[in-house]
């Protein structure tokens, strides 16, 4: 604290948003230097000072975080992620008025996915602190999902969870998330995927990782990572599709890995994509391959949202659906199906209100109220109003490893929103 014999304009710098500032008119009692015994039987004069509340200073994160970003940026404004030029023929945008007038159009938009972005950091970064082999799954996934929950400041279809929290182990590659009563604990010789998204006005931020504590996985994941980033630098406006999984494929390509004695080849699961994103709409129109030669020619597009992510395996290279299923989805494209199941009506009800085309998993019926409802939403997916997604996975004794990012394709840059000093 100040000394009280210091000059006030020195005590006005060194005063800290901590220190309590005294002004002229404090309830304190403060002495009169100038009281005489002549004043009253030598009373001191008093004079009353006001009180001032204490300066505040924007709110700093928590462990656990539960502090929403809307109170640590309270100008409303949220960071940029990296950004990088186009290249070669659309390096003219990078100056351009009229796509800088184009992206002044879209500022809100651009705000909302930050916003879900920088939750996305903050909630992750907790997440990879206290990992640690013993955790069980629904304890990682609950923490991921609370704690986005309260940062996004979750409030109906306005903002909130993404998707469910993958949290895929080994062979399994994506698509699982802990169902009620599951007591699957992470070990130390686990490679898990963590793959969770975050949305504000259904502009939704996709991002994954994976984390492992065995140094034996470190080129398993290393190749992941790289490839990832690689896809990241070929995509751009006006790009093909069946470019960027040639540049995804080549660094692949590059990677082996000895586990226990035995050397295998890292391959891109050839049948898992990144994604174009739209409001409400994980997986939009586009698929983008993470290998060569499929001939997919189409292009990239100024102005869209998309996911660059990639797998690889200690395996074949191929996935298929194995296990309990918990992860569901509103059919985009349904028209409207007669349901004669009382509950299966009043389940869509429910999915329409809390979730639109958003997924879901199980844990969230569970959490919401909804109580024995697997016949009525297996007539849903048998209907076709509801989409299923049970994990994926290769081969029984291989690893997978995934990390993923979310581009904007902005009019004069590419922004990669989901970057942090994480990965």
């Amino acid at each position: 604290m100040v000394g009280s014999e210091t000059a006030v304009e020195d005590k006005l710098e060194k005063v800290t948003l901590e220190d309590p500032v005294i002004e002229e008119g404090s309830d304190e009692e403060d002495v009169n230097p100038t009281a005489t015994a002549a004043d009253g039987e030598g009373a001191k004069k008093k004079k009353k000072k006001k009180n001032k509340k204490k300066k505040k200073g924007p709110k700093t994160q928590t462990e656990p975080p539960t502090v929403p970003v809307s109170k640590i940026f309270t100008n409303a404004i949220y960071p940029v992620g990296e950004c990088h030029d186009y290249r070669d023929d659309n390096l003219w945008r990078t100056t351009s008025e009229e796509k800088r007038a184009l992206e002044r159009d879209q500022e809100s938009n651009y705000n909302d996915v930050r916003r879900a972005a920088e939750v996305h950091r903050q909630v992750r970064q907790y997440i990879q602190k206290i990992l640690k082999p013993g955790m069980t799954l629904t304890e990682i996934a609950e923490t991921i999902e609370n704690g986005t929950r309260a940062l996004v400041e979750e409030n109906g279809m306005e903002a909130g969870i993404g998707f469910p929290t993958g949290l895929s182990l080994n062979h399994c590659a994506a698509h699982f998330t802990p169902n009620a009563g599951d007591k699957t604990v992470l070990t130390y010789d686990d490679v898990m995927k963590v793959d969770f998204g975050v949305h504000v006005n259904g502009r939704i931020v996709d991002s994954a990782f994976t984390h492992h504590f065995n140094p034996k996985f470190d080129k398993l994941v290393e190749a992941a990572r790289e490839a990832t980033n690689a896809g990241i630098q070929a995509a751009g406006i006006d790009v093909r599709l069946c470019d960027i999984g040639a540049a995804v494929n080549e660094v692949y390509d590059s990677y082996e890995i000895e586990l226990d004695g035995k050397t295998y080849d890292i391959k891109p699961i050839r049948n898992l994509n990144g994604h174009t994103i739209e409001p409400y709409k994980i997986h939009a129109g586009k698929s983008i391959p993470i290998v060569r030669d499929t001939g997919d020619e189409t292009k990239l597009e100024e102005g869209e949202q998309l996911a660059i992510e990639t797998f690889c395996s200690t395996g074949r290279g191929y996935v298929i659906e194995d296990g309990e299923c918990s992860h569901y989805a509103r059919s985009h494209d349904s028209g409207f199906v007669p349901l004669r199941l009382p509950k299966a009506k009043s389940l869509l009800a429910t999915i329409n209100q809390h979730f639109g085309t958003l997924p879901f998993c199980r844990r969230y019926l569970d959490r919401i109220g909804e109580t024995k409802y697997l016949m009525a939403l297996r007539n849903l997916t048998d209907a076709g109003l509801v989409t299923a997604y049970p994990p994926l996975c290769d081969t029984k004794g291989s690893y997978t490893a995934q990390f993923e990012h979310t581009i904007l394709l902005r009019p004069t840059c590419k922004e990669i929103v989901s970057k942090g000093d994480d990965y």
